[in-house]
């Protein structure tokens, strides 16, 4: 559920009444099976206590919910039930659960290094991959049965209403999210071992030893690792493709770089220099990238060397996704349409096609009424990539803002109304 800012009475007051003037005008839609739903909401209130277990019946009374809520957080059940009133599990009679996968930018790799908006932009790329890479590609989900959904906050939602899908069970859908997360793959399914018979003119990855001496004068080969293509289906081809990018990132950074990242997966530190060297200085990385074998290595290539290669290949593309929300055949899930109270960015539903060109900064933004205006006062340096020149402002200064900017700032706070003269 979403971390909310302490707010006093005034401030909550304020928000409250801007929010309401979003929910009385807004259109919000209502959620399919929305008489099988359970909703869900946080109030603007010094003690947030969610209130829950609500049923709406007509989409005029969701939308009468909405305005006369006003919440600050509002959310609606993945799953459908036959009495979603009911204030138990049990008596709720579960009848099945959309499949619901959630991205969370702060818990991606790298992000600790980046600003608010660097880590939307990372989230958004990373949601773009796993939806065509997993979804779409080794899950073969139909995208016109897929909604993609701007949290408003911290990431991205995917809400799959896939028939097949619905009636998972929570241990099922752990499985996908182990495919996804790449849980108990073997790296090593990446690389396949090939024999050449020279004298027989063939290569085969299937070709059986030989005994010496039953067939005399045979020219055979050492066995050749070729990478499984990079188009392979699956987490054979991914490999390749993120072991490729690997390499060809070493080989911009340098042999330094790339000696300490085996290091970190587990090659011994002397067989890693001498590794980073040849892929690097000496151009075996460009060999492997053009040929897709590892001869480069001949008979010096241990097969923890490779092993830890590859782990670190599956670490670069390992599906990033909050697991629990997948897994949780009871979760609540936040409105579409709704307003994000840590943020007061509305909650976007988008096709997949609007995924690339979205900027939460210019198309999440509560909508303005009529120019009004806030002033603030910062809390902390703040910089944010708005549109028309952007947002910035340094500790203890006061500044007069559109007011969806500082209900922006205020709900993270990092900015306060300026108190009313005495």
């Amino acid at each position: 559920m979403a971390k909310t800012v302490p707010l006093d009475a005034a401030t909550l007051a304020w928000a409250r009444e801007v929010f309401a003037r979003y929910y009385a005008g807004a259109d919000v839609a209502p959620p399919s099976r929305l008489t099988r739903r359970e909703f869900a909401a946080f109030p603007f209130a010094t003690e947030t206590m969610m209130r829950r277990h609500a049923t709406l019946r007509t989409p005029e009374e969701f939308r009468a919910f909405l305005a006369r809520e006003a919440p600050r957080h509002v959310y609606y059940s993945s799953a459908y039930y036959r009495h979603p009133s009911e204030p138990t599990m049990a008596a709720k009679e579960w009848l099945g659960a959309d499949l619901i996968f959630d991205l969370d930018s702060d818990h991606l790799r790298g992000a600790g290094e980046l600003d608010y908006a660097g880590q939307l932009a990372l989230v958004k790329q990373r949601l773009i991959d796993l939806v065509d890479d997993f979804l779409f590609g080794d899950f073969g989900i139909d995208p016109a049965a897929t909604t993609f959904v701007f949290s408003g906050g911290r990431g991205y939602h995917v809400h799959v209403q896939d028939e097949r899908f619905l009636s998972l069970t929570s241990p099922e859908r752990r499985e996908l999210v182990d495919y996804v997360l790449g849980t108990g793959v073997d790296p090593m399914r990446a690389v396949e071992e090939r024999r050449e018979d020279v004298r027989a003119g063939r290569t085969s990855s299937s070709v059986e030893e030989e005994s010496e001496g039953t067939r005399v004068g045979a020219a055979v080969s050492p066995r050749t690792r070729r990478l499984a293509a990079p188009d392979a289906p699956g987490w054979r081809g991914r490999t390749t493709r993120a072991l490729l990018e690997v390499l060809r990132r070493w080989e911009a950074s340098g042999a330094t770089v790339a000696a300490r990242e085996m290091i970190l997966a587990g090659v011994p530190a002397a067989k890693a220099r001498r590794f980073a060297k040849l892929l690097v200085e000496e151009g075996g990385g460009a060999k492997i990238r053009g040929t897709l074998t590892l001869d480069v290595f001949k008979k010096d290539l241990p097969p923890e060397f490779l092993a830890a290669v590859i782990r670190w290949a599956k670490i670069e593309v390992q599906g990033e996704t909050d697991a629990p929300v997948t897994t949780d055949i009871h979760r609540l899930i936040r409105l579409p349409g709704s307003l994000h109270g840590g943020t007061g960015f509305r909650v976007i539903p988008l096709a997949r096609e609007a995924l690339s060109s979205f900027d939460p900064f210019r198309d999440a933004v509560l909508p303005s009424a009529g120019g009004e205006r806030t002033t603030v006062t910062f809390l902390e340096e703040v910089r944010y990539p708005f549109p028309d020149g952007g947002l910035s402002g340094t500790a203890g200064a006061t500044a007069e803002l559109p007011t969806p900017r500082a209900v922006f700032l205020v709900l993270r706070g990092e900015a306060a109304l300026r108190p009313s003269p005495a």
